[in-house]
């Protein structure tokens, strides 16, 4: 009986925390995309001041809200974000789903930033989304480039992301699974 009771709460809230802007028009919602952006960045900076510099000097960077479930072995998440072209200030609006397996009960309400080095990596998100592996596993590295991205991790060539939780700063990542995509409704022009 705890196990159902357990698992509808699990589920009402997930379902709850997508729908919170169900109803607002397509601007409304890219600006509250723009808002959680900010925020984010700024919490992020307080908790890795290296990082503003990194992400002014970066070809572009993602931020994304994600809200995760973890059900006994089963743990999804779901989010929405934006990416920005540092060049151009271009905006692309986006989504995200991740699915995965793992030992656990709870929701986990979290922030990923992705930081692209150069205009390929940042353009090969932006085509093709991102879908973790066994990446995840990967951590900063020491060194050149792995210093301006202190607390960072390195998932793919030119592609660097930070998490945060509302305790702080995430030491490992949990994006396996994961695709990123653009969210067509937001993109209209």
């Amino acid at each position: 009986m705890r196990v159902r009771t357990v698992a509808a709460f699990l589920a009402v809230m997930f379902l709850a925390c997508g729908l919170v802007t169900a109803n607002d028009s397509p601007e409304q919602k890219r600006e509250k995309t723009r808002k959680m952006a900010t925020q984010t960045l700024e919490d992020l900076y307080k908790l890795e001041p290296a990082a503003k510099a990194a992400i002014q000097q970066s070809a572009g960077y993602a931020v994304f809200n994600n809200m995760g479930a973890n059900l006994f072995l089963l743990s999804t998440a779901r989010g929405a974000g934006i990416a920005i072209a540092s060049k151009t200030k271009n905006e692309t609006f986006m989504k995200m789903i991740s699915a995965g397996a793992g030992l656990g009960l709870g929701v986990k309400d979290y922030r990923v930033i992705f930081v692209f080095e150069n205009d390929k990596a940042l353009a090969r998100f932006l085509d093709s989304g991102w879908s973790g592996s066994v990446q995840t596993d990967a951590a900063a590295k020491v060194g050149k480039s792995g210093a301006a991205f202190s607390g960072a991790a390195e998932v793919s060539p030119g592609v660097w992301v930070y998490q945060i939780t509302k305790n702080g700063l995430a030491l490992q990542l949990t994006l396996q699974g994961t695709k990123y995509y653009k969210d067509d409704d937001l993109n209209k022009s």
